[in-house]
């Protein structure tokens, strides 16, 4: 990897390449996104710095709000007493988002799981810019056993088929401790909705919209049940 790669600090990167604005539907809260001049290309790791010519990567998903996570952000700020004075997981945080909601109406502690390193670089910056404190672990926490929290807040947890496979017994195992979940998603193919329980819809864009497209319905669901019920 050439030098000038390895000396890119990700802090200064994100603050001085990316546009700290509104996320969409949520006025209340701010963050660090990507913008077409961003050149986000520069924090992620090639494997063959020899090919000049490939392709951009995908942008790091943590440079963008999704819609589930919007929805859910939305929902906490709407209904404070669902985080007030309990102890919180953001699950797979990505921009931080649903946990910054969480800590600005009152939740006791919030941890934000992120496994993207960037992504948690970029939790601490938002978290910063709206006057926050969030814990971030930088795991898969999915692997393991429940976490010492009242309430998981899961965000955008099944856009594809291997990360819903993983999330799920990780899902189940906290609802079997007696932890609260929360899921937010535009209804995507992997939700589980015969486990859900519909709370409440929002209209907001979804990362990989076009930037005119209408933004569409986004549910919050409390996950209920035990598997097969």
């Amino acid at each position: 990897m050439p030098d000038r790669q390895r000396r890119i600090d990700p802090a200064e990167f994100i603050k001085a390449n990316m546009r700290l604005v509104p996320v969409p539907a949520l006025a209340e809260i701010r963050f660090y996104t990507a913008h077409p001049g961003s050149g986000l290309s520069r924090l992620i790791d090639r494997e063959d710095d020899a090919d000049e010519a490939a392709a951009e990567p995908q942008p790091p998903y943590w440079a963008y709000a999704w819609a589930g996570g919007a929805a859910l952000a939305r929902y906490i700020l709407d209904h404070p007493m669902t985080v007030a004075g309990r102890r919180v997981l953001d699950l797979g945080a990505g921009s931080g988002i649903v946990g910054i909601a969480a800590a600005k109406v009152g939740a006791r502690q919030v941890i934000a799981a992120e496994i993207d390193r960037n992504g948690v670089i970029a939790i601490g910056l938002n978290a910063a810019a709206n006057g926050v404190a969030i814990a971030v672990v930088n795991d898969d926490i999915t692997k393991g056993s429940p976490p010492s929290v009242d309430l998981v807040l899961a965000g955008d947890v099944f856009y594809g088929q291997d990360v819903a496979e993983r999330v799920m017994p990780f899902l189940n195992r906290c609802f079997a401790a007696g932890i609260e979940i929360l899921v937010g998603d535009p209804g995507r193919v992997h939700l589980p909705r015969s486990r859900l329980r519909l709370l409440a819809e929002y209209d907001v864009p979804d990362f990989g919209d076009a930037k005119d497209a209408a933004a569409r319905p986004s549910g919050v669901f409390r996950f209920e049940t035990e598997p097969g019920g």
